[in-house]
């Protein structure tokens, strides 16, 4: 059996930089495809899923240039994006299914590819589905794709979670910053990385109340910008510098 032993005894000092969050920052490139323009995303993690998202935006018809020594991320949305997001990227990531609530609300469409291990009647999956139902939107699958269609301008509404899924507020939050009226997430999750997003969010002109906490009031607004946004430092990465 291995083993380490530790000899203690001399007390550490000084400081270290902590990486931005991984599960965060793939839903940060998520948004900004909210606004057109340029929006710039610092303390972005060495990983390969920030690769795969980035892919994923381009596919979209957005511009992304990933600057790795000075962590950083440029993406420049256009006026017109493309509305698909095909099964060959979203299988290497199950993050990828948050770019259908910006999709949803930018393009009043959307064809995402089911990530892998995930299946419609899920319940994560249908967290989604029902709270963008709640919205005005239809959402269906076809072949293995969610086929979200709404008739116009999302509407808002109240949503209740069963349970208090990250993945589904995120989507839900995206979807609903551009909706006309008021949305109210009751539920939802309290994670540092919903508190990162909605700062972001905020940051491009979302109105949104009770950040941090479990009902979270999102008020539509015509339009969003670009920001530039610091992504929250990894909270993992940040306990095991402490232990």
């Amino acid at each position: 059996m291995e083993a380490f032993e530790v000899i203690g005894g001399t007390r550490l000092s000084g400081e270290v930089v902590v990486a931005g969050a991984k599960n965060s920052v793939l839903k940060l490139m998520a948004a900004s495809l909210l606004a057109p323009g340029t929006t710039t995303i610092t303390s972005v993690p060495e990983i390969l899923d920030v690769s795969v998202m980035a892919e994923l935006l381009r596919r979209l018809g957005c511009e992304v240039e990933h600057d790795v020594e000075a962590a950083s991320l440029t993406i420049t949305v256009p006026e017109t994006l493309h509305h698909q997001a095909d099964y060959d990227l979203v299988r290497r990531m199950r993050a990828s299914i948050c770019v259908l609530g910006p999709l949803i609300a930018r393009c009043l469409r959307a064809e995402v590819a089911v990530p892998g291990g995930d299946a419609i009647g899920s319940r994560g999956l249908d967290l989604h589905i029902a709270g963008l139902n709640r919205l005005g939107v239809d959402v269906h699958n076809e072949h293995g794709y969610l086929i979200a269609n709404a008739p116009g301008r999302l509407q808002g509404a109240s949503i209740w979670l069963d349970f208090p899924s990250v993945g589904a507020t995120e989507n839900l939050l995206m979807a609903s910053v551009l909706a006309k009226g008021t949305t109210v997430i009751d539920n939802a999750p309290r994670e540092p990385e919903i508190v990162d997003l909605c700062r972001m969010l905020v940051s491009m002109g979302a109105q949104i109340d009770g950040i941090g906490s479990a009902t979270l009031e999102v008020t539509g607004v015509e339009s969003m910008h670009p920001t530039t946004y610091r992504t929250v430092p990894d909270r993992i990465v940040a306990g095991t510098w402490a232990v």
